[in-house]
C-alpha cells in the first residue's frame, strides 16, 4: 500500500472536467484533492457535499480552502462546518505570526504576509484581528518591544538593543520605545534605577486614593484605608525608582481620577504610563467601554475581545491593573454577578458600583 494514498488519488483530478465529474458523482476519492465554489451562493464545498448540485457554469475549482477564501468564498456549513473554517483561519494567522516573529529588522508588509498565507491583504487584516484581537502591525510592535526588553535585560547597551529589536536609531522611535517602557530604555536597562515617580494622596468617598506618575504619565493608582500603606505599596512596586511627594503638581491628574467616582466617561487622552501585554490591553480597553453603573462578567469580557473561554485570564488582567478607577476593573464581576476579588477590597468595590448606579456621591462618602 502506498504511504500517501490521498496524494496519489489527487492526481486523478488535475483538470476541471474530471473535477466536475467527481462533484456530480460525489466521489469520496476526491475529498481533499480540490474544493469547488459556487458563484451564486458565495460558498465553497468538498466534492462530496450533500447540497443540491449547482449548475456547471456557476462552479469554480480551487486547490485549497485558503485559495477559495482568498477569492471571497466562505466555507459551506454542511460539508465543512464553522469549526473547520475557523481552524483554517487560525492556521493562516499562525503562519503570519511566524513570519512576524522571524522578522528582525523590519516588519513584513501586509501584502507580503497575504501572499505567504494565500489570503488577500484585506481578508488577512480582518482575519488576523478577529483571531488575535490586534492587527499584524500591532502584533509586530508587541514582539519588537519584547525583544527590546530582553536585549536590555541581557545587558546590551541601548543602541545595540534598539537596533536588534528593529527600532532603528531615530529620536522618534527612541521616544516611542520610552513611552512603551514607561521610562527611557537606558533607565529600564538599569532595572528602573534613577527613575523619578511623583505621587500624592487624598481622601475620597472610597477612602484614601494614591495617584503616582512619571513624566510620561500616570503609572499607578491605589485605593486603601491608610495613605501610608498606599505609599509603601508604591515603593514596593517600584523599588529602584526615586519616589517623591508632589501634591500640587499632580492636582489635575488627581481630579481626573476622582472624577471617575462621579461616573464620567474615561478620557482616552489621559496619559497612562503603564506596561501591559497585548491581551491585557484588550481587556482594559473593553473595561473602559462599560458604562458607569453597569457591570460585565469575566466571561462576557472574554467573549467581547474574541477570547471565549479565557475568563480566568481576563480576571488576571483585571487584577494586574494598576490604575484603578481610570481603567474600571471594579465593573468586572463573577459569572453569577457576584463581586469577586478586588485589589482594593470587595466592600469598596460594592460601594463604588452603588455610587455609580445612583450617582449619590455624598451618601457614599457618609457611609465611609
Amino acid at each position: 500500500m502506498p504511504d500517501n494514498p490521498v496524494s496519489i488519488e489527487s492526481t486523478r483530478f488535475q483538470d476541471d472536467t474530471s473535477r466536475w465529474v467527481a462533484v456530480t458523482e460525489r466521489d469520496a476519492a476526491a475529498d481533499g484533492a480540490f474544493f469547488y465554489a459556487v458563484v451564486t451562493t458565495g460558498v465553497y464545498c468538498r466534492p462530496t457535499c450533500p447540497s443540491r448540485k449547482p449548475k456547471r457554469e456557476n462552479v469554480r475549482f480551487y486547490e485549497s480552502p485558503t485559495e477559495a477564501e482568498a477569492a471571497g468564498y466562505r466555507a459551506c456549513r454542511k460539508c465543512l462546518g464553522q469549526d473547520a473554517a475557523e481552524g483554517r483561519r487560525r492556521l493562516a494567522v499562525t503562519a503570519a505570526c511566524a513570519l512576524l516573529d522571524a522578522a528582525e529588522e523590519t516588519a513584513p508588509t501586509l501584502e507580503e504576509l497575504a501572499a505567504a498565507t494565500g489570503l488577500s491583504p484585506y481578508h488577512l487584516q480582518r482575519t488576523f484581528k478577529a483571531v488575535t484581537g490586534v492587527s499584524p502591525r500591532q502584533y509586530w510592535d508587541a514582539r519588537r518591544l519584547e525583544r527590546l526588553r530582553q536585549n536590555l535585560k541581557s545587558g546590551e547597551a541601548v543602541a545595540p538593543a534598539l537596533y536588534g529589536a528593529g527600532y532603528g536609531s531615530s529620536s522618534r522611535l527612541y521616544e516611542k520605545a520610552r513611552g512603551q517602557l514607561g521610562m527611557t530604555p537606558a533607565t529600564y536597562g538599569k532595572g528602573g534605577r534613577g527613575a523619578t515617580i511623583a505621587f500624592t494622596t487624598c481622601p475620597s468617598p472610597l477612602g484614601q486614593v494614591l495617584v503616582a506618575a512619571t513624566e510620561a504619565g500616570i503609572c499607578s493608582v491605589g485605593l486603601g484605608e491608610e495613605a501610608e500603606a498606599l505609599e509603601a505599596g508604591l515603593r514596593e512596586d517600584f523599588p529602584f525608582a526615586e519616589i517623591v511627594r508632589e501634591d500640587e503638581t499632580l492636582g489635575r491628574l488627581t481630579d481626573e481620577v476622582l472624577a471617575r467616582l462621579e461616573g464620567k466617561a474615561p478620557d482616552r487622552k489621559l496619559p497612562l504610563d503603564i506596561q501591559a501585554t497585548a491581551f491585557q490591553r484588550q481587556v482594559w480597553e473593553a473595561l473602559m467601554t462599560i458604562p458607569a453603573g453597569e457591570t460585565r462578567t469575566y466571561g462576557e469580557l472574554a467573549a467581547e475581545i474574541g477570547k471565549p473561554g479565557a475568563s480566568r485570564a481576563v480576571g488576571r488582567a483585571c487584577g494586574s491593573n494598576r490604575v484603578a478607577l481610570i481603567i474600571p476593573c471594579h465593573r468586572a464581576v463573577g459569572a453569577n454577578g457576584s463581586l469577586t476579588g478586588y485589589r482594593w477590597g470587595v466592600e469598596r468595590k460594592r460601594r463604588l458600583l452603588a455610587a455609580e448606579a445612583t450617582g449619590d456621591r455624598e451618601a457614599l462618602a457618609a457611609a465611609w
